[in-house]
Parts: structure tokens; sequence; C-alpha cells
């Protein structure tokens, strides 16, 4: 049989998920029943770049300047013409997209090359939905405007992939597409370099961190309140806990969150270290992990975390919940500053439940999220469409 030929488009290679996903498949699909091409936008400059990880795992990404995650008419527009010439020199078996810019223009573009086309043999198309944009970034107006363009692309779709159970329901409920048509499909990683890294020495100082853009959806404000919450929690305390919150990641609202920190007065406990490549450097020093976003697929940061065997914090929202079941972590309410900073305190005065916790976690991430499945179950969709 000849090899299936697959185009992946991605909006950019920033750091987070999504990118690690499409570098992996891209490069670990096997090389005889698969020939693939990753295609992706460029970032912000408040974005950290991952174009070091597609380098070394060989991957070459056809870059578009044009496609960028800001709505822009004009960039746009020029970015579906390149990705339709793309789509017409490749002439792939698969379009295969992924996050919301690329599947947007890249499933437009598939599907007027599929109208126009004179091939008797369609491009079959393919979405990734690794979170939505339905909740936590735009007003009602424009979310309402985005489910509505994400039905008409779900009907020429076909087959919509989430990384979560909570995310296929979530799509079934907005009506985006009917269950038959939304496949699950869990990430996958290389997680060995976390899976290896040893329980941390309990010092004086409990380091609680987060690691992600920062951007409003991720939702550090309350992260940094229910800090201050601890920290007042803490002053009643007959024994002082000593603790250091670390703000891992960088992005547009630095500046703002750096003067919240002192408006809060709680400057002098918070570190902002920026992006960081040696993320196994990062959970190893950490005790506690936190994730605060708004909105979410399957984070990234929670399942190193949970490979690291540390305990984690989050807030239950998109496929939170999924990850975190009933004995890996603590889900918390979104937006609830002090039922985030009582679960902080509960685990900062319980060296145990911290242990137990990332025991547990680390078990679950190792069989679930692996490399390898995540191969298999692309690689048998591909060949089944």
């Amino acid at each position: 049989m000849p090899r299936l030929k697959i185009v992946r488009i991605v909006t950019r290679l920033n750091i987070g998920g999504p990118a690690i996903h499409t570098v992996l498949l891209t490069a670990g699909l096997d090389k005889s029943n698969f020939e693939s091409l990753l295609v992706c936008g460029a970032i912000s400059s408040t974005e950290g770049d991952m174009a070091y990880y597609a380098s070394q795992k060989e991957v070459r990404p056809l870059y578009i300047p044009q496609l960028k995650r800001e709505l822009n008419p004009l960039n746009d527009l020029i970015a579906f013409i390149k990705i339709l010439w793309v789509i017409k020199k490749e002439n792939p078996d698969i379009l295969h997209t992924h996050t919301a810019k690329a599947g947007s223009l890249g499933r437009l573009a598939g599907i007027a090359y599929n109208f126009f086309c004179l091939r008797q043999r369609k491009i079959k198309l393919i979405h990734t939905f690794h979170g939505h944009i339905f909740d936590g970034y735009f007003n009602k107006f424009f979310t309402t405007l985005f489910i509505l363009a994400e039905k008409g692309l779900a009907y020429f779709t076909n087959k919509i992939i989430t990384v979560s159970e909570e995310i296929k329901r979530e799509l079934i409920s907005l009506g985006i597409a009917k269950a038959d048509k939304i496949l699950v499909i869990p990430l996958g990683f290389e997680l060995e370099k976390f899976l290896e890294i040893v329980p941390r020495d309990q010092k004086e100082i409990v380091n609680i961190g987060i690691v992600g853009r920062l951007v409003p959806v991720k939702n550090h404000w309350l992260f940094l309140k229910a800090a201050q919450m601890l920290r007042l929690s803490l002053a009643n305390e007959a024994k002082p806990y000593k603790v250091k919150f670390k703000i891992v990641g960088d992005g547009e609202l630095k500046q703002k969150l750096e003067e919240s920190s002192l408006k809060l007065n709680i400057a002098d406990c918070v570190e902002f270290v920026g992006w960081q490549k040696d993320l196994v450097k990062v959970y190893s020093e950490l005790d506690i992990v936190c994730l605060t976003s708004l909105n979410e697929g399957t984070p990234v940061s929670l399942i190193e975390a949970m490979a690291s065997a540390k305990a984690v914090i989050a807030t239950d929202v998109g496929g939170v919940r999924d990850l975190l079941g009933q004995d890996r972590g603590i889900a918390v309410e979104s937006n609830n500053a002090e039922a985030f900073s009582a679960a902080l305190f509960s685990l900062l005065s319980n060296v145990t439940a911290r242990e137990r916790l990332g025991k547990k976690a680390r078990e679950f991430v190792r069989e679930k999220f692996t490399k390898q499945r995540l191969l298999r179950g692309i690689e048998e969709l591909y060949l089944n469409i």
C-alpha cells in the first residue's frame, strides 16, 4: 500500500501542548505507512518559541508568517491562500488541523479544494480540539459567532478529535457535532525524564508553582489572590510555614501581574522566573503545582507535574476533572480564591497527603499519556478513515 500523505497544520509552535503534540506526531508516525508535513504560523513577541523542539526531532516545518493567533482580516486571507497553495502542491490524503485559527483557515482551504478540484478521491479532513475558545476568551457575541462557525466547519469535517471526555461532552452540548463524529484520543508525551524525578527533601520553604503563558485565560490573578489569602492564614498559625510562589512563563500580562503582587503585598514571596527550557529542574524544585485557568483542554503543565509526582491543585474546568479524578489532585471551583487558598493550606500542612496525591498522579499519567499510545491511536484513525 502506498504511504498516506498527511499535511498537519497548527497555528504556531509556542510553548504548550499543541506544539509538542504536533511535532511528536509529525516525527513519530510510522514512516513506512505515513509521510507528514507540518505547517505552522508565527508566534507573538511575548510567547516562548518551541521551534527548538521541532529541530531536536528533525522536523522542518513549513512556516506561513501570516498565520497568527490574532484576528486580522488581511493576514487571515493571505494565510488562507497560502494554505490552499500548500494543499494543491502536496495533494495530501489527510489534512489534520490543530487549534482554533489553523482549524478554521485550514479546514476552509480543505473544503474549498475538495469542492473545486477534479480529483475523484477527496481529502479527508480531521480537526483536533486541544481545548476550545467558547469560554474565557471572548464576549458572548463573538463566542456565539465562533460556535456557529465551528458547527459549519464540523459538517464538512470527517472526524473531530478531542483530548478528553469532558471536551467531547462540551462540544456535543454546544451542538458542534454529534457524538459519532467525535473521537477522544488523549495527549501523549515523552514523560520519562519527569517520571525519574525523585521526591524533594522537605525543606524549610515550601515552593508553590504555576507554569503557563501569562495571558488572561490562565487567570494568574487567582493564583496571586490565593497566595495573599494563604499568607494571611499562615500569619495566624502557631507553626510558621515559609512559602515561595514561583510563576514560570511569560506573556502580555507580566507587568500587570508584577504590579498586582506589589498591591497585594506579596511581592517578597513571589518570583517571576520566565520561560524555562529545563522543566525537569523546574518541577524538581516545586512541592505543589497549581493551575488557575478559566478554560483548558488537557493542560500539559499538570501532566508534567503529575509525572513528576507533585501534588496539584487546579480549577475545575475543561479536561481537568478527567485528569485529576477523585484522588490524583484537588479540583477547585473556577475563580474561587478562598477555596483555592484553603486547598493550598490543606496540602501545605500535610506532607503525607502531598506524597499520596503525587504517587497516584504519577501512576495514572505513566499509563495514560505515553507517546506510544498517542501514535498508535492516531495511526489507527488515519488508516481507518
